[in-house]
C-alpha cells in the first residue's frame, strides 16, 4: 500500500481521514508545522485506534516520506503550508481538501483569486505535481464514526487520470463514493458546496449535512 501525508492531519477533517485510512492499511505519516505537535496528535489517535498505525513529522519531512500527499489545512495557511512544501511535491500526486472559506462568512461562497483553492495549489506547485481536489463536502462528524460508513458522495476534480484515479480509490477506502467530477476547474463548484451545507446544517439543525447524487444505479 502507497504511504499517504496528511498535511494538517492534526485537524479534524485530516484526523479522520486518517484514521479511517490507517484502518484500511495504509501507511499514515501525519504532518504539522511543528513535529512536537505532529508525534503528540499521532500517538493520540494510535491510543484510540489501539495500535500503532500513525507516525508524525514536520510537514516538509511528512511530504518527503510519502507517496501521496494529502493537504487538509485552513484556507488561511493553504498558501504558506504549499510553499513549505514545494520541493518535496514534486512529481507526487496531491489532494488538496481545501475550501477558501472567509471567515466570519463561513455560510457565503467566497471564490480566491484564482478561482479554487485547487487550482492556486497546482499554480503554485507547478505541472510536475498532478493536483486533485476531494472531499470538500464531507463533514468531520460523519468521518469520525469510524464504525460506520460514511453517508455521502466524494466529488473528485483532476485533470490527470491517475491522480483521479487514486483520489477516488481514497474515497472507497474511507467508507464513501468517490465520484468523476471533471477537471480541475470543476473544483469551483465542489468547494463552493461547502458553505452552502453549512448553512444547510445550520438552517436544518443537523450536523454533517453532505450531497448524494443519484440516478447512477438508474435502469440497472
Amino acid at each position: 500500500m502507497k504511504t499517504l501525508a496528511i498535511l494538517g492531519g492534526t485537524g479534524k477533517e485530516g484526523a479522520g481521514l486518517a484514521m479511517r485510512w490507517a484502518l484500511r492499511g495504509y501507511s499514515v505519516i501525519i504532518g504539522s508545522r511543528s513535529q512536537d505537535k505532529a508525534r503528540t496528535r499521532a500517538a493520540e489517535m494510535n491510543a484510540e485506534l489501539g495500535a500503532d498505525h500513525l507516525t508524525g513529522l514536520e510537514n516538509a519531512a511528512a511530504a518527503a516520506a510519502a507517496d501521496i500527499v494529502v493537504l487538509s489545512v485552513p484556507y488561511s495557511a493553504h498558501k504558506a503550508t504549499l510553499q513549505a512544501v514545494r520541493e518535496p511535491c514534486q512529481g507526487k500526486i496531491l489532494i488538496d481538501l481545501t475550501v477558501p472559506l472567509q471567515p466570519p462568512e463561513i455560510m457565503a461562497v467566497n471564490l480566491p483569486a484564482g478561482s479554487a483553492a485547487a487550482l492556486e495549489a497546482q499554480a503554485l506547485l507547478g505541472p510536475a505535481v498532478r493536483v486533485a481536489a476531494a472531499f470538500q463536502n464531507v463533514s468531520a462528524v460523519k468521518l469520525r464514526r469510524l464504525e460506520r460508513d460514511v453517508d455521502c458522495d466524494a466529488l473528485v476534480c483532476a485533470d490527470d487520470h491517475e491522480a483521479k484515479a487514486a483520489a477516488v480509490e481514497l474515497a472507497e477506502a474511507a467508507g464513501m463514493r468517490g465520484l468523476d467530477a471533471g477537471g480541475l476547474k470543476n473544483a469551483v463548484a465542489a468547494e463552493s458546496l461547502t458553505p452552502v451545507l453549512l448553512h444547510i446544517n445550520r438552517a436544518y439543525g443537523v450536523q454533517g449535512a453532505g450531497i448524494r447524487i443519484t440516478g447512477l444505479d438508474d435502469g440497472k
